[in-house]
């Protein structure tokens, strides 16, 4: 199967670079070439505009196939331009006629499943290689190259000299990398400077039992909120001689962290997840032409962030009840009876970078260095979002509602906010305490903000992916073709089933919402659009 899309690719880039060998004759070709400006890049389903001049506006246009029958006819607009689109691909001759003038242009229209091409082909190669970020340069560099007319050369150029660069350059996508980052730094502060381990250990005192072992296994992670990398290692780290003690499997304890981890740091107010899924967001409303704000949108979809909240609710209920089945119920039994709480041939991971993190020995772990940070954060955010939000509301002149306050704040420049709140509360706190010299604290926070950095290329390439998926129309064409075939209330449950093979197959979520969330977000909002629903009702 890899080596099938590897080929696949090669020869996908081999074609387009034949086409693009084409006489240009094929693309466009006018008596009078200033008179009608149309795309470089024309795709059967997708609508596209064509300009003309001043003198030609009000004229009349017709559009004919290859047996000259006539596939469009209109009038150009006083402003000069028409909006067209053909259902099939082939050549086409556009005549533009007035006052006894008449131009005659030549254009090609491409098959539309091309403007698919780039992200289908990410997640098949991601599928495949099981690597997120060669698929998404692949599947950028076959979509520049369509852009491009067909030239992966050009295609390469541009995606590396202005795709590249329009995305590193966005302020939001700044902001959020900033923030991401900056809060990456100060959970290395807190789990430096022992506060984390504080935490864990305060509450670790709950764990009596087999069976409150693992509910304060639970409780500890919907409590480390901010990043699930940083939940998995320090409650999986302290809770361990616990469940050891009690003979919980690492099976059990390895389930408890991971399916609290990440569900948690997706719906928290304020986390690394949140910063990611924001960038997402905003580069999905720009495209779509929406004034909406990206927090605004995450807050009101947390209700139905449905599969976080019920993998919470199912890990407690595992928990409490003690039934287990399947593999975890072989591995309990194992563990109870034997007292073998791996499994022989297991093979446990240690992330070296992060063993840099482990308080100084003598060093006392106080849980208010963990909490305090994270309280200023919060606060900082809360009142951030409502006097960024009233200040908005003020000049547009719009009733002071918490919707519209929160609605209308800027959240990128309040989470930036937020962030440093953090970070400099945690320094605060250090060094009034003689907990780590300057050096110690810098080399804390550089840790943190370097387990990140992959994270972020992942979020540049997806914002890249993005710009490219705008500039073929790729949501217009699926638009355009699933409108008789996919209702709104079926793209939910198609999502789901799309997004868990993905992220299964791959091992990232991150990953998984690069891929997905810029073509599924404009389908989400196009299909109920297109099917009558009544969209303020549904709000």
């Amino acid at each position: 199967m890899r080596y099938f899309l590897s080929l696949l690719t090669i020869s996908i880039l081999a074609a387009l670079s034949a086409v693009s060998a084409t006489p240009a004759s094929l693309y466009a070709d006018s008596e009078d070439s200033g008179s009608l400006a149309i795309p470089m890049m024309i795709f059967a389903g997708v609508p596209f505009e064509a300009h003309a001049d001043s003198l030609w506006r009000g004229a009349s246009l017709k559009a004919t196939g290859r047996d000259s029958e006539t596939v469009i006819d209109t009038v150009i607009g006083d402003r000069g331009l028409v909006l067209l689109g053909f259902r099939s691909f082939g050549n086409y001759k556009i005549h533009v006629s007035q006052n006894n003038r008449t131009i005659v242009q030549n254009v090609r229209v491409w098959p539309g499943w091309l403007t698919i091409l780039p992200p289908l082909l990410a997640i098949l190669l991601a599928l495949a290689f099981r690597q997120v970020l060669p698929a998404l340069f692949l599947g950028i560099w076959v979509g520049a190259t369509i852009v491009q007319g067909m030239n992966p050369w050009t295609g390469i150029a541009r995606l590396i000299d202005t795709y590249l660069v329009e995305a590193m350059t966005d302020p939001d996508h700044v902001r959020i990398i900033i923030f991401s980052m900056t809060l990456g730094g100060m959970v290395g502060l807190i789990t430096r400077s022992g506060g984390a381990i504080g935490l864990v250990d305060m509450l670790s005192r709950l764990a009596v039992s087999r069976r409150m072992s693992q509910f304060s296994t639970w409780l500890i992670g919907l409590l480390i909120f901010f990043d699930d990398y940083s939940n998995t290692l320090m409650v999986g780290n302290t809770m361990r001689p616990f469940t050891d003690k009690m003979k919980v499997s690492r099976e059990k304890l390895s389930y408890i962290v991971d399916s609290t981890a990440a569900p948690v740091a997706s719906i928290a107010l304020i986390s690394t997840w949140i910063g990611y899924e924001l960038a997402l967001l905003s580069a999905a409303i720009d495209s779509l032409g929406l004034e909406e704000s990206a927090y605004w949108m995450f807050l009101k979809a947390l209700p139905f962030s449905f599969y976080s909240w019920a993998c919470m609710l199912f890990v407690l209920i595992i928990v409490l009840s003690g039934r287990d089945f399947g593999p975890m119920l072989k591995a309990e039994s194992r563990a109870l009876k034997t007292g073998r709480l791996i499994a022989s041939e297991a093979q446990p991971l240690l992330d070296e970078e992060m063993q840099r993190l482990e308080p100084p020995t003598n060093a006392p772990h106080r849980w208010y260095n963990a909490l305090a940070p994270i309280g200023v954060m919060s606060i900082v955010l809360m009142i951030g979002l409502y006097r960024s939000g009233q200040s908005a509301v003020a000049v547009s002149g719009a009733a002071p509602t918490i919707y519209n306050i929160i609605g209308a704040a800027d959240p990128f420049q309040v989470l930036l906010w937020a962030a440093f709140a953090g970070v400099f509360s945690s320094l605060a706190l250090i060094f009034i305490q003689r907990l780590l010299n300057v050096r110690e604290a810098m080399d804390a926070f550089l840790v943190g903000f370097k387990s990140l950095i992959l994270a972020m290329v992942i979020l540049t390439m997806a914002r890249v992916i993005q710009i490219v998926c705008t500039e073929l129309q790729t949501a217009t064409y699926l638009l355009t073709v699933t409108r008789h075939m996919l209702s709104p209330g079926m793209l939910p449950a198609l999502t789901f089933v799309l997004a868990a093979f993905t992220s299964f197959s791959t091992g990232t979520s991150w990953g998984t919402m690069a891929i997905l969330m810029p073509l599924i977000i404009p389908l989400a909002y196009h299909l109920p659009i297109d099917a009558g629903l009544d969209l303020a009702a549904v709000e």
